[in-house]
């Protein structure tokens, strides 16, 4: 996948993440990219790790779902964060 494959990724998958996790997020799209890339590289890392499945091309459903529940996982961390700032 190139980088604008990753930034596509990173884009649709944060996205969806923000519209998944109840609560309110702050930030606009640059945000939401940086999280979905973010989220796409810790799921890919953690999909590899235990379940043996990578982030293999940019149409492939394995893709996507390790990208949403990595981006959903980092928003929960930076939930857990920026509360305990704030």
């Amino acid at each position: 996948m190139g980088f604008i494959g990753w930034i596509v990724l990173g884009l649709i998958a944060g996205a969806i993440a923000k519209a998944i996790m109840p609560g309110r997020q702050g930030g606009g799209w640059l945000s939401t990219l940086l999280l979905g890339v973010v989220g796409a590289l810790m799921g890919g890392w953690i999909g590899s790790a235990v379940f043996h499945v990578g982030l293999s091309s940019f149409w492939s459903l394995s893709t996507w779902i390790l990208a949403i529940v990595g981006s959903l996982l980092v928003l929960f961390l930076w939930g857990l964060v920026s509360r305990k700032r704030g």
